[in-house]
């Protein structure tokens, strides 16, 4: 069978394309030789499941363990019945084993009989004491135990850790979506409801799977190249990892969308990649959709919203909290610094959020292409405005992100113009105090050449006790088109004050130059 590059469920070296799975654990081996109990966490898609799976049977083929890799998936239906998800999981236990282990190495049929609630901790006990090797469990999915049947199985294996040490399980691994520092918050139920002291508190690490690096995603589709001989330029590998950031799943949808649905067979160019990000942008694959529809959860609009819009956060006590959540499920970056994951999650983001909006746009693409392929941009920026002055009122009173709601109006607009093939790269982040905006559109040139059209915007928001923007907005409008190297731009004020003039009466557009002489169009909105 021919390896391809998977993008749905977890990777098989004999089928796919991957890096080595076990490797991206960092020290784990090293804390499970210890036999110390540790955390490993990562948002959706990143491998998490591979890297276990491939962990447990490396330490099993070894000689010196019995590892064992399952998912508490099954536990979910449970809820706040911990009798009944103690012993799904115990039996899920069983069935893995009996496909993964040999039959030495297989835990008791039937388990232990115990009372409700010390199930788990009788039945892994007498696993062990029967079993001729060290005892290594990797529970997957873990966060998918909720509320007391969570706190329940959390307890049990603390009392088993703290109680009988050398009769108890050797190392466990706690996997799930979030790097739960006490599992108060994942119990999904409120958190003072365990006291003060963490139901796991004997966890010594917590190793989060990070991102591919430019190295690895090079790595990882030179495979291709060796099996096949089709080639990847250096600026397609470049661009991978620059919309990708490494997001694992990312890195393997685009190779996956260019090589099996576009079907190019020639060596694949940083365009395909462009043309291949699009595509995945507008089918919201399945992972995609999974992040996105987060991002109405008052405490993920609390730290997504301010990015939008460039603003600072209202940083109360719930903030770090809410931040840990966002950057847990991957839609922030893992760093200090708040900042969405990479630039598919940044258009992924403003394009759901105003899909409302462009459902409501009757303009039709095609009307705004010259014949050389062009946007007739300013008839473009002329139709927003008279669109801006009859429907924005409305429009911006629904949106839910009602601080974002003037500049995703703006975006879903240009969304709904532009996707006939052109491209709108975004900035925007924390503290910007703006969005800047590049259009680019293919065309072909009078000598039958393939050329771009790039057009810059930045939108800016005049609101209440604030200056007027104008003369700030002009010099951030140079920085930006110095970088992009382009001559002149548009600059979008929108007027949110609670004293501002009617939409209609305020709309209007005016020519200005910047600090450094550019022709500016100015849109007043």
């Amino acid at each position: 069978m021919k390896k391809y590059f998977n993008t749905a469920g977890p990777c098989d070296p004999e089928r796919h394309y991957m890096l080595p799975a076990a490797q991206r654990l960092g020290d784990a081996q090293f804390i499970i030789d210890r036999g110390q109990y540790f955390v490993v966490h990562a948002p959706r898609q990143t491998g998490k499941t591979t890297s276990l799976a491939a962990l447990a049977q490396q330490l099993t083929d070894e000689g010196e363990y019995a590892a064992l890799h399952f998912s508490c998936e099954t536990a979910e239906p449970a809820g706040e019945d911990y009798e009944r998800a103690e012993m799904q999981i115990l039996d899920v236990i069983a069935d893995t084993a009996r496909w993964r282990l040999p039959l030495e190495l297989q835990p008791p049929t039937p388990w232990p009989t115990a009372t409700p609630g010390l199930r788990i901790n009788f039945g892994l006990s007498d696993w062990v004491s029967r079993c001729p090797r060290p005892l290594v469990l990797l529970f997957d999915e873990i966060d998918a135990v909720r509320g007391n049947s969570l706190h329940s199985v959390l307890r049990q294996l603390r009392d088993g850790y703290t109680i009988d040490r050398e009769g108890f399980v050797h190392s466990i691994v706690l996997c799930g979506l979030r790097d739960v520092r006490d599992y108060k918050a994942a119990s999904g139920d409120d958190p003072s409801r365990f006291g003060s002291s963490s139901p796991f508190n004997i966890k010594v690490d917590s190793v989060r799977i990070g991102d591919f690096t430019h190295d690895e995603v090079a790595t990882l589709y030179t495979q291709h190249t060796t099996e096949t001989g089709q080639q990847f330029t250096s600026r397609a590998i470049d661009l991978a990892h620059y919309y990708t950031q490494g997001q694992p799943w990312l890195v393997n949808a685009l190779a996956a969308e260019v090589i099996d649905r576009m079907r190019v067979e020639t060596t694949i160019t940083d365009d395909h990649i462009d043309q291949a990000k699009e595509r995945l942008i507008l089918a919201r694959a399945t992972h995609l959709d999974s992040l996105v529809a987060r991002l109405h959860e008052p405490r993920v609009q609390r730290v997504i919203e301010p990015l939008i819009t460039g603003t600072l956060p209202d940083v109360d006590p719930t903030f770090n909290e809410d931040a840990s959540y966002v950057r847990d499920l991957g839609l922030i970056a893992d760093e200090k610094t708040i900042r969405i994951a990479n630039p598919v999650y940044k258009e992924v983001i403003v394009r759901v959020l105003g899909a409302g909006i462009e459902s409501v746009i009757l303009a039709q693409p095609s009307s705004f292409r010259l014949p050389d392929g062009r946007l007739d941009f300013p008839r473009l920026l002329a139709e927003f405005a008279a669109f801006w002055k009859q429907n924005g009122e409305i429009l911006t009173v629904k949106q839910g992100y009602h601080e974002a709601a003037a500049q995703l109006v703006l975006m879903a607009y240009l969304h709904r113009i532009v996707n006939g093939g052109g491209y709108i790269d975004r900035e925007y982040g924390l503290g910007r105090g703006r969005i800047d905006l590049l259009l680019r559109q293919p065309y072909t040139d009078p000598d039958g050449r393939r050329a771009w059209q790039r057009e810059a915007l930045e939108l800016k928001v005049w609101r209440d006790k604030d200056p007027d923007p104008l003369a700030e907005g002009l010099a951030q409008l140079d920085g930006y088109l110095d970088r992009i190297d382009l001559d002149t731009g548009v600059l979008v004020v929108f007027d949110r004050r609670n004293t501002a003039e009617p939409i209609a009466e305020r709309t209007r557009f005016i020519e200005t130059t910047s600090p450094a002489g550019r022709s500016v169009t100015l849109l007043r909105a």
